[in-house]
């Protein structure tokens, strides 16, 4: 009969163990792990063997006696008194080292390989569905994140020189007014919302103190300035461009100036009979928004670089690379009169032919550039009067020429991935721009010579009529120099002059520094904040509402601000739909959770049992119930950590079909992925479920009794 090795205490002296010859029954590699254990107990307790085999003593024993016919003949380690024995040992309880416990683990696990990899994937099941869970709602979270931050790049929330309150007007307009009376009388009444408007209306015209409002904004650290993308100052100042090539006429590509050539100037001056579209911003310039990250999260760059300096500009197209005729023909890259000719012939009723398409190349559209005019420049001192020179050819001509260049440094458009943008086609220049035009405006020797005098009109050299008084021309009026000088000038220059002064009769003095682009950089016109999302547009009206309480507090009402939300009134519905999608996927990941860890526990209580005899076998050789729990937690810790990487490559790899799948059925691009915290949390989250599930069944197998585990098929 094939022999166990099985250890057993010495009748009353527990520290002694007396252990058989691991032969027989056990395989090699088993006997092998049985005597990695006797080693580990021999630190602890003394292990006595008795053994044939030279080898095998030589490898594991720390002290070998030899006996020949019951005389010991040689010892490794001679016999010391009981004495220096009890002095130099210490007693400890048995303990497995758990990079030993995990040693064992490994090899047990590694003879089951094909089992052990079936279990990590059942294992990883549950954190896959988590994980698939956790990037679809990180990449729809993206997504809406993206929406949220290109939608109010279009809204900004707008703060008005002179404001009215728009969302108290909408929301009166839309309520009317409340009646707890029964009107269900069989009759249709009616409902008065117009008394109520007008007073909304007229009570809530307010001028702004936008001056105290941006030094607010520009203090360190303002919340507000740290909850939007970007802070725009708008200032009363058009930029003057012109077409660069003036060989044949002048062209004004800004303000634009199509509409005017086909008599649909809105309310412009020379032109006021199409009031119905005066609404309308037919300008192809825009100002940039002073945030290079959103900037390039919302267009691509096609050619060329980004601007850097106030003299550079980048072209925007759509998205197929095009740029639709409006803008070429405002940018002057298309003839004017053309479309003066088609208005003609409408007019007439006579049949226009559809225009064939033009293409440039890159390197055409990077060779644009432009003239920039300041207001002041279309003035110019004669005979001691500031004269309008804006009608006069040769005068502008040789202006436009000698003037500052602007030049398109790049291209670019919107990107794919955007669902709005700041800006549509047309032009795009930095604030640099404006803030350029603005200094070098002021000065000018024009500017300077009105604000030293603040009493005097510079273009009339009369003073500014008093409240009430109107003033008519009279050469009496004229000082003795503006006398002989009127009497030196040509028809022509007596008739600008009539001109400069017919415009100019009823003008003030802030009405003249308005007119020549002289403008104050702490005091703009309005305020445009865009906020980073819609939790963040919310948090910058309560900063407002904060900051006006203050002003109150202060005794400052005339710094109180009202502003207008456009977009806000809009958008709480789809915050509340945004809201919603994300506690459901919440409680996804949640039931998901839940059953991960009811499936690993009945794997790894099914392991347990399988390995009830094996557990018996370390606890008939010595091992505590301590040592069982390490070296059975070291196999589930494993296993866990298996289960959780695997999950976590795959769910990587899942990603990519269902990316395309997404796309392919919504149009949508939403990118699914899981970020790297949330797989290191989830690794860490199947070694901690495994290691759990395994605790109970571990201590129910550690408590059988040895021989009745042994017993176990």
């Amino acid at each position: 009969m094939q022999r166990v090795a099985i250890a057993r205490a010495i009748v009353n002296n527990p520290d002694i163990i007396l252990a058989d010859e691991p032969t027989g029954a056990l395989d090699s590699k088993t006997s092998k792990q049985v005597m990695d254990i006797l080693k580990e107990i021999a630190k602890d307790k003394l292990v006595i063997m008795v053994t044939h085999n030279k080898e095998l003593a030589e490898e594991y024993s720390t002290r070998i006696i030899k006996v020949l016919d019951g005389v010991i003949t040689d010892d490794s380690d001679p016999y010391k008194t009981q004495e220096e024995k009890n002095n130099n040992k210490e007693k400890r309880r048995t303990s497995i080292k758990f990079l030993t416990a995990l040693n064992l683990s490994l090899n047990n696990l590694m003879t089951k390989k094909g089992r052990t990899i079936l279990t990590s994937f059942a294992g990883s099941i549950g954190i896959i569905g988590i994980a698939l869970i956790l990037a679809i709602s990180t990449g729809i979270q993206n997504y809406i994140n993206k929406v949220e931050e290109d939608t109010l790049s279009s809204y900004p929330i707008t703060i008005e020189e002179a404001s009215i309150d728009t969302s108290s007007m909408l929301e009166t307009m839309m309520q009317g007014e409340e009646t707890e009376e029964n009107l269900n009388d069989g009759k249709i009444h009616s409902q008065n919302i117009m008394t109520e408007m007008l007073s909304t209306i007229s009570n809530k015209v307010q001028s702004n103190n936008l001056t105290e409002f941006k030094k607010y904004l520009e203090e360190e650290n303002n919340e507000i300035a740290n909850s939007s993308n970007s802070i725009k100052y708008e200032y009363d100042l058009n930029l003057n461009l012109y077409k660069e090539n003036i060989d044949e006429k002048i062209v004004k590509v800004n303000p634009s100036t199509v509409m005017e050539k086909l008599g649909m100037g809105g309310m412009s001056e020379g032109n006021k009979g199409s009031s119905s579209i005066s609404f309308m911003n037919t300008d192809v310039w825009t100002e940039m928004l002073d945030n290079e990250e959103l900037l390039h999260s919302q267009y691509d760059l096609v050619a060329g670089a980004w601007p850097e300096k106030y003299n550079e500009v980048v072209l925007i197209v759509d998205e197929q690379n095009r740029i639709n005729d409006y803008v070429l023909y405002s940018l002057g890259l298309k003839n004017q009169d053309e479309l003066e000719e088609t208005m003609d012939k409408l007019t007439k009723g006579e049949a226009v032919e559809e225009p064939e398409n033009t293409s440039y190349n890159y390197d055409e559209l990077l060779n644009l550039s432009f003239k920039l005019l300041l207001n002041t420049d279309y003035y110019k001192k004669e005979n001691g009067l500031w004269i309008n020179k804006e009608n006069d050819e040769n005068y502008m001509k040789q202006k436009i020429s000698d003037a500052e260049s602007i030049k398109v440094v790049g291209i670019i458009k919107q990107n794919e991935n955007s669902t709005a943008t700041a800006m549509a086609g047309g032009i795009g220049y930095l604030s640099d721009l404006k803030e350029y035009v603005i200094n070098k405006t002021n000065e000018e020797e024009i500017v300077k010579e009105q604000k030293e005098n603040p009493e005097v009109n510079v273009f009339t050299g009369l003073e500014f009529p008093k409240d009430g008084e109107k003033q008519v021309f009279n050469i009496q009026n004229l000082s003795l120099d503006q006398q002989m000088a009127l009497a030196q000038m040509s028809p022509e220059q007596i008739a600008d002059m009539m001109e400069t002064y017919r415009e100019n009769m009823e003008a003030t003095y802030e009405d003249n520094l308005k007119t020549l682009g002289a403008i104050d950089l702490s005091k703009p016109a309005s305020i445009s904040i865009y906020p980073k999302s819609f939790d963040d547009k919310e948090k910058i009206a309560q900063l407002i509402e904060e900051y006006n309480q203050k002003q109150r507090d202060e005794g400052k009402e005339e710094n109180v601000i009202t502003y207008t939300d456009i977009v806000g009134t809009m958008m709480k519905s789809v915050t509340n739909i945004i809201d919603a999608v994300s506690y459901a996927l919440i409680g996804f990941v949640s039931i998901s959770l839940i059953v991960s860890s009811i499936m690993i526990g009945i794997i790894t209580y099914i392991s347990v049992l399988e390995r009830t005899k094996e557990i018996g076998i370390l606890r008939a050789i010595g091992a505590s119930k301590k040592d069982i729990s390490k070296v059975f937690n070291a196999e589930t810790f494993i296993v866990g950590l298996i289960a959780g990487l695997l999950g976590i490559v795959i769910t990587i790899l899942l990603t990519i079909p269902i990316n395309s799948l997404i796309y392919n059925l919504s149009g949508v691009a939403i990118k699914a992925t899981l970020e790297p915290v949330a797989g290191l949390i989830l690794v860490l989250i199947s070694m901690f479920l495994t290691i759990v599930a395994g605790l109970i069944p571990a201590k129910m197998a550690s408590k059988k009794d040895p021989v009745e585990a042994l017993r176990t098929e």
